[in-house]
């Protein structure tokens, strides 16, 4: 199967931080791609979809977002603050 590329508009998931007093945890949260890094096509821009609410990660600053795919599954092999494609169910 050919390495998918991340393109304006698809779906992937992000690994929320978490809070730091603990409460809330790390987290994969459905983000949409809104723009790619032209030099680096595995850093992009997303809008993340939390329960509470959106927050945006832009390509500018330092919020754009590292691809990484873990070796296991589940959000514990999951790098915070990185994107990697939906798993299959």
């Amino acid at each position: 199967m050919p390495e998918q590329k991340p393109s304006v508009g698809r779906i992937v998931h992000y690994v929320s931080r978490g809070s730091a007093d603990g409460v809330y945890p790390p987290a994969c949260r459905a983000a949409i791609v809104t723009e790619v890094d032209e030099h680096d096509p595995n850093r992009v821009g997303l809008c993340v979809l939390n329960p509470t609410g959106t927050f945006f990660h832009p390509l500018n600053g330092d919020d754009s977002c590292e691809h990484y795919e873990p070796p296991h599954q589940g959000v514990r092999g999951h790098r915070v603050g990185t994107w990697h494609w939906p798993e299959r169910v």
